[in-house]
């Protein structure tokens, strides 16, 4: 009797220990999938640089006063000043493994796929969230 008392009373104790938490993301970031990114104020253009390079869009926001920090892929933009602009990640999964894409959006049916390209240099972006 007393070896099933000592079985329970670890099982109990292991159950209702504390535990640590670990991970990248707070749990609370990994439910949200549309980020609020201020108000349009105006939007620049960038014609392709050479053959075959996207034309991109600069999007300023109250959040954001200066061009560079949001860039889409489009020739014109279709948001009204005063509109709430949102940044929005969805998971697709084409094949086997599936990545994340990227789009500006207003709380209508105007949206934008993101682009990579920061203003300066045309580096990169990886870092959204």
């Amino acid at each position: 009797m007393k070896k099933y008392g000592f079985i329970l009373l670890m099982v109990l104790g292991t159950s209702c220990a504390t535990t640590e938490r670990s991970g990248l993301l707070p749990e609370d970031k990994l439910l949200i999938t549309r980020e609020y990114v201020g108000n349009f104020v105006d939007y620049r253009h960038t014609k392709p640089s050479s053959f075959g390079d996207p034309h991109i869009i600069w999007i300023k926001t109250t959040r954001d006063t200066t061009f560079g920090k949001i860039s889409v892929y489009s020739k014109k933009c279709e948001f009204n000043e005063g509109d709430r602009i949102y940044l929005r990640r969805i998971y697709t999964s084409p094949g086997v493994f599936g990545y994340w894409v990227y789009q500006i959006e207003n709380d209508f049916s105007v949206s934008y796929r993101a682009s990579e390209f920061q203003q300066d240099k045309k580096v990169l972006v990886q870092n959204w969230f």
